[in-house]
C-alpha cells in the first residue's frame, strides 16, 4: 500500500459561504449570508439598485430618499422602536453584480455593507449574498440590546434575505400577520 493515497472525496461546500476574505467589516457587529433566487441576476440587481424598493422587505426600514451623488438617507427602526438616520454612499458599483456602501460622518449609526448577485453554478438562479456591518448604538449595551431583540446583523440578513427571495420568486412577502383591512371580530364565539 503506498503512502499517498487518492481520495476522490470533493470539497463540496456552496460557494455562498466561502467570503471570509471578502469580510473586511470593521465594525461591533458583521455578518455574512446568502440565499439561492430562482430569478435572474440582472433583474435582482436593478430591483435592489432601486433602494426605495428596499422597506417593501426589510422590516427595520421605514423609508429611503435618494440624494445626489450616489448617496441616500435611510430612516430604520432600531430596538425598542427608535428611529436612526443613516445617511450612506456607494462606495463600488458593478452593474449587475455588487453594489457596496459605507456610512457618511455623522450618520447616527456607523455601518458598511455590501451585496452581490451571482449565476448559480448550476444554472439554478442568482446566488444572493448580503455584508452587513455596523457599529450599534449605546456600545456593547447596544449590541446586547439588538440581540436580544433579535435585530443583529446575522439575524437580520437572514430575515431580510429570506424576505427578498420571497419578494421575487413569488411576488409577496408572506406573514402571520393579518391584514389591516381584515375584518376582527367583536368577540369570540
Amino acid at each position: 500500500m503506498s503512502e499517498h493515497t487518492r481520495s476522490t472525496d470533493a470539497d463540496v461546500v456552496s460557494t455562498a459561504y466561502l467570503d471570509d476574505d471578502r469580510v473586511e467589516g470593521e465594525h461591533a457587529a458583521s455578518s455574512v449570508r446568502a440565499v439561492l433566487i430562482n430569478r435572474p441576476r440582472q433583474e435582482l440587481y436593478a430591483f435592489w439598485r432601486d433602494f426605495g424598493n428596499l422597506p417593501l422587505f426589510m422590516e427595520n426600514l421605514k423609508a429611503v430618499e435618494t440624494l445626489e451623488s450616489g448617496r441616500s438617507q435611510w430612516m430604520v427602526v432600531g430596538p425598542a422602536g427608535a428611529d436612526f438616520d443613516l445617511v450612506s454612499e456607494i462606495t463600488e458599483d458593478i452593474p449587475g453584480e455588487r453594489i457596496a456602501w459605507r456610512s457618511d460622518d455623522g450618520s447616527d449609526v456607523d455601518h458598511e455593507g455590501w451585496i452581490e448577485f451571482r449565476d448559480n453554478a448550476f444554472g439554478r438562479g442568482t446566488e444572493v449574498r448580503l455584508f452587513i456591518s455596523y457599529d450599534p448604538p449605546a456600545g456593547a449595551v447596544g449590541k446586547l440590546v439588538a440581540k436580544v431583540m433579535q435585530r443583529e446583523p446575522r439575524i437580520q440578513a437572514r430575515r431580510e434575505l429570506r424576505r427578498f427571495k420571497q419578494l421575487m420568486e413569488t411576488g409577496e412577502v408572506s406573514t402571520s400577520k393579518a391584514p389591516e383591512a381584515a375584518p376582527r371580530a367583536s368577540r369570540h364565539f
